[in-house]
C-alpha cells in the first residue's frame, strides 16, 4: 500500500471521528465564541483597556480565531490518544505499516484541520458581530502571513497535544493538562489584552509564551498590527513548531506509552 493512501485513510478516519459529534467538536466551542464576543466585545467594550490605533473587537477576533485554532487543536489530538487508548486501539498502530513521521503528522493535520474550521466559523461571526455595531467589514490585510501563524501554531499545539496524549494516562490527566498548561498561556498571550496592561512581571513572562508570539503574528496578518517585531514573532513560531514536533515524534516511537 502506497504512503500516500495510509496517510490520507488515517487522516480522513480522525476527521471523520469528530464530525461524527458535531455539537462537541464545533458547536460548543462557537457558543464560547459568541460568549466572549458578547461580553469582551460588546458589553465591557468602553471599560477594557483603550487601544490607540485598532478598535478593541477587531483586535478580539483575532485573538479569538487563533485560540480556536490552538485550543481545538490541542484538545482534540490529546482527546483522540486519550481515548483510543483507554479502548485499546493504540496498540493496533504499533504493528500497522504506519511510520512514526506518518502517525504524527495525520494526527497533527486532522486536529489542525478541526482549529481552522473553528478559526473560519468564529471569523464569520465576528463579522456579523461588526455588522450589528456599524463597524466596518474586518478585511485581511496580508492573508498569508495570518495563515503561516495560524498554520504552524495551531500545528505545533496539536503535536504538544499529541505528546500530552501519549503521556497521560486517563481522562482526569488529560482535563489536568489542559488546565495547568494550555489555559495560562492563552490567557496571558494576549487574546483579550494587550501586554502593557498586565503587570510588569507578567509583562516580562510573556516574552517565553509562544501563544504570544503566534497571536500577535495573526494580528498583524489580519489587523497590519502588532506589539512586537515581525520577524522575532516568525522566528519563535518556527522554533517552537520544530521543538514540538520533536516532542510529539519521540512520543509515537516510545512503544510502552501505546499502553493505558
Amino acid at each position: 500500500m502506497k504512503r500516500w493512501i495510509q496517510f490520507k485513510g488515517l487522516y480522513l478516519k480522525e476527521v471523520i471521528r469528530y464530525l461524527k459529534i458535531p455539537t462537541q467538536s464545533l458547536f460548543a466551542p462557537l457558543m464560547n465564541t459568541i460568549l466572549y464576543l458578547l461580553i469582551f466585545g460588546i458589553s465591557l467594550d468602553r471599560s477594557i483597556y483603550p487601544f490607540t490605533k485598532v478598535s478593541y473587537l477587531p483586535f478580539l477576533i483575532t485573538g479569538l480565531m487563533t485560540m480556536s485554532v490552538i485550543r481545538n487543536a490541542f484538545d482534540n489530538s490529546m482527546s483522540s490518544l486519550v481515548v483510543s487508548k483507554y479502548l485499546n486501539e493504540l496498540q493496533d498502530l504499533r504493528t500497522s505499516p504506519l511510520s512514526n513521521f506518518q502517525l504524527t503528522w495525520t494526527k497533527g493535520l486532522a486536529s489542525l484541520t478541526r482549529g481552522f474550521c473553528i478559526a473560519l466559523l468564529t471569523y464569520f461571526i465576528g463579522q456579523i458581530f461588526l455588522f450589528l455595531l456599524g463597524d466596518p467589514h474586518l478585511s485581511i490585510s496580508h492573508p498569508w502571513i495570518a495563515f503561516y501563524f495560524l498554520f504552524l501554531g495551531g500545528l505545533s499545539f496539536a503535536f504538544i497535544g499529541i505528546a500530552f496524549g501519549m503521556w497521560a494516562k486517563n481522562f482526569e490527566n488529560m482535563h489536568t493538562l489542559s488546565s495547568l498548561i494550555l489555559l495560562p498561556l492563552i490567557y496571558l498571550g494576549g487574546v483579550f489584552f494587550k501586554l502593557d496592561a498586565l503587570p510588569f512581571f507578567f509583562q516580562k513572562a510573556s516574552f517565553f509564551n509562544p501563544f504570544f508570539y503566534i497571536v500577535n503574528g495573526v494580528r498583524f496578518g489580519i489587523l497590519n498590527h502588532s506589539d512586537i517585531s515581525l520577524k522575532t514573532s516568525f522566528i519563535v513560531t518556527f522554533l517552537f513548531f520544530l521543538v514540538s514536533y520533536a516532542f510529539a515524534w519521540k512520543s509515537f516511537q516510545k512503544g510502552s506509552n501505546f499502553l493505558r
